[in-house]
């Protein structure tokens, strides 16, 4: 497959630990560079994946997590143009779960980001989440 690039982002609350919301990254994600960038009212976490293998935890959780159908809606319905972006629960992604949510004031504790670039959005779609049926 074509170069895919995994830019994954979450804020840290004045509230939460640090370390926490690192472990909610790492559950879904492999391979990543991961900084905290400081700020006024708390922190962001930014982290960087590059290829396939990025994701090859997401997948493997969605797969587990019999959610693929679901998954591939969400996916399919977050593509813009050469991106894929979506968010998702960052207490789910603390146990190790994948569960997708909205930008806003679904979760009390704010999202974790994804957004994925690459060439063919569908094809690595398809790849992450295969039709079931």
């Amino acid at each position: 497959m074509e170069e895919v690039t995994v830019i994954v982002e979450a804020d840290v609350n004045p509230t939460e630990s640090e370390e926490k919301v690192r472990k909610a990254v790492v559950n879904l994600f492999n391979n990543f560079a991961i900084e905290i960038q400081f700020s006024t009212y708390g922190s962001r976490l930014k982290a960087l994946g590059n290829g396939q293998e990025a994701l090859i935890k997401f997948r493997d959780l969605l797969r587990q997590d019999r959610i693929r159908d679901a998954a591939r809606k969400a996916l399919l319905e977050s593509i813009q143009g050469q991106s894929i972006s979506f968010y998702l629960n960052k207490q789910a992604a603390f146990a190790g779960h994948v569960s997708f949510s909205e930008a806003e004031a679904e979760s009390p504790l704010g999202p974790i980001k994804v957004t994925i670039k690459c060439n063919n959005p569908r094809q690595l779609i398809d790849w992450l989440a295969p039709k079931t049926t």
